[in-house]
Formats: C-alpha cells, structure tokens, sequence
C-alpha cells in the first residue's frame, strides 16, 4: 500500500516525508484543488526530500480546459519540472463535452518524456469514467488515476472506485483514491474497493483544515493501518 500527501510548502513535504508518506504531490492554491506551483518551491521540496514528488501542471482553476496559451504555459512548467528533477507531474485535460482532450493531452505527454504521469482528478468530471480509463490505458507514460469515483468523497463512491480498480488491474495503470477519507475510515475502504494507494490532503492536516499544518500523527496512523492491511492481505 503506497500513501501520498498533498504538500504546498517545503515544510509540509518534510513533516509528510519524515512522518512515512511514500509520495508527494506539490502544489499551490490548495483551496482551487491545486495549481502549479513555483519554481523556487519545486527546487526546494525537490532537494530536500527524498522521496517522489510528482509536481501539479495546472495554470488556472477556471476550468481543465485549455487553450493555445494555456498549453504554452503548461509545457514550459513541464520542462521546469524536467529541468529541476522532479520525479514526475500531475495533469488532466478535458473537452468542453466532457471527455479526454487528447490533442492537448499528447503534446504534454510527449513534452514530460521521461516523467511519472498522474492524471488528476479532472477524471472525476469526465462523462464515462469507465469510458475514460480505457482511453487512458493507451498512454503508457501516465502511471495512476487520482480520482474520488465521480463523487465529491471516496466514501460515497466505493463501488464505483471498486469497479475502476478492477478495470485498471488489467492495464498498467493504478488507481490512486483520494477526497474525504480519514484515518477512521480507511479500514472498511481499502477492504471494500482493493485499491493500493491512497490520497491524503486536508485529512493528514490540523482539524482537516486544508490550511493548516500537516499532523504526522495522523500519517503515522494511516501508515501502520496500511502495513496492517498488507500483513492481513
């Protein structure tokens, strides 16, 4: 079971790394669900973890729409990432109908060559999600799915995430699950959906407030539940 945390400064990508998260997703505007962040805090949490840290690639919260200058300014982040030596990047990309833009979508993929891909979270909002994967099962540079099974929390989604893991096993791909689990619930989760990473943002924070400090009390809970759901299989 793999663990990954959302970070937006450097010391939160310390805490989460020395409290046991396995992964760090970097970004910024944490209450727009996540922009790009700088190229100073890319250095940074870069050179001062050890862990991967796979850095978000999104301009703007309008939308997962995106035009000639958007795709301007996303390739320019991606050769940043590139250049810095992040291990990978987080991106989506969207139709106006609601379906995987893949002309944008392979221009960035062909730009972060090398890199570890996770398609966010605009999978939540695609029209077909089952639709979706098996589009998504033909790029062999994107790793993972971050998605909430079309629903504002896992936790109303889990038969839903169930049947995209599923799809998944039979690809390359991984299913990485986040928005609104807690520690109380990720027992009952992980027995009922078979997924093998899990997402954590405001849950692993201060009262769950997505502003606040990390806790690493609560990863190093989340991380004995996972070792505990290994041992028991």
């Amino acid at each position: 079971m793999l663990l990954e945390v959302i970070a937006t400064t450097v010391r939160d990508a310390v805490l989460a790394e020395q409290s046991g998260a396995d992964r760090i997703e970097l970004i910024t505007g944490v209450l727009e669900g996540g922009l790009t962040p700088s190229y100073g805090l890319i250095e940074e949490v870069v050179h001062r973890t050890s862990v991967p840290v796979q850095v978000m690639i999104r301009p703007h919260s309008q939308s997962f729409c995106y035009n000639e200058s958007d795709l301007i300014t996303m390739i320019k982040d991606i050769q940043t990432v590139k250049h810095i030596g992040a291990h990978g990047i987080v991106l989506g990309t969207l139709t106006a109908d609601r379906r995987i833009d893949h002309e944008i979508l392979r221009q960035l993929l062909d730009e972060a060559e090398g890199l570890s891909v996770t398609f966010h979270r605009a999978f939540d909002e695609v029209s077909a999600q089952e639709m979706a994967l098996e589009e998504l099962r033909s790029y062999r540079q994107i790793d993972r799915i971050l998605t909430s099974g079309g629903k504002s929390s896992v936790l109303d989604a889990q038969v839903e995430i169930r049947k995209l893991v599923q799809q998944a096993n039979q690809s390359h791909l991984q299913i990485l699950a986040g928005s609104g689990l807690s520690v109380d619930t990720i027992p009952a989760f992980l027995r009922a959906t078979g997924v093998k990473e899990i997402h954590f943002g405001r849950g692993v924070r201060v009262d769950n407030n997505p502003i606040n400090d990390i806790d690493p009390n609560k990863i190093k809970t989340i991380k004995r539940l996972l070792k505990d759901h290994d041992s028991t299989g």
